[in-house]
């Protein structure tokens, strides 16, 4: 299985459920910024009880490892699981927070072309404001080389005002300094 391959049965299975969703992570910095190699993909999702059991038993019959009292945990917890598929290819699962920047991500998804599949990826904006939070939880100087990559390539279409609102509504600014210099 390529990694084409990956998030195209993967995000079939998430139309498939009715589960609305979107990539983040590596895929989706590298949609916006430059490039990188990755091995995992991660997707931010919003289902219900009866719709992520219909994923877990689609991606089980697809080859897939998931523990299933994992996801139902996660979901229950609005945190997160993992499927490993063929050839070890990982995805994480990121229940969507209950939070208002979460919402509000969301809610501004925008559609994208990835790997020639159509899928849904956060908005540039909010995606700088994911990678800082991500930045900010731990040491992660990729997270950082993400956004300043992001910033070298998308950096004129950036809504400035409202990337700098989050920043500082979420107390972002030190590790939004590391990476816009």
């Amino acid at each position: 299985m390529t990694f084409a391959d990956l998030i195209r049965t993967v995000l079939r299975r998430l139309d498939g459920a009715g589960i609305p969703y979107m990539v983040t992570g590596s895929v989706a910095s590298s949609y916006f910024g430059e490039p990188r190699a990755t091995r995992d993909l991660d997707v931010v999702i919003e289902p219900d009880s009866q719709s992520l059991e219909i994923l877990l038993d689609t991606l089980v019959a697809d080859g897939f490892y998931v523990d299933q009292e994992v996801a139902r945990e996660a979901l229950h917890r609005r945190t997160q699981f993992n499927a490993i598929g063929p050839d070890a290819l990982k995805v994480d699962f990121l229940i969507r927070r209950d939070r208002p920047f979460s919402v509000q991500e969301f809610r501004r998804r925008q559609a994208a072309n990835l790997l020639g599949v159509a899928g849904f990826v956060p908005s540039v904006e909010d995606l700088i404001v994911a990678k800082l939070e991500w930045a900010a939880a731990g040491p992660s100087e990729l997270q950082v080389r993400d956004v300043a990559g992001i910033l070298a390539v998308a950096g004129a279409d950036i809504d400035q005002r409202y990337l700098m609102s989050w920043i500082k509504a979420l107390g972002l600014d030190e590790v939004w300094n590391a990476a816009n210099r």
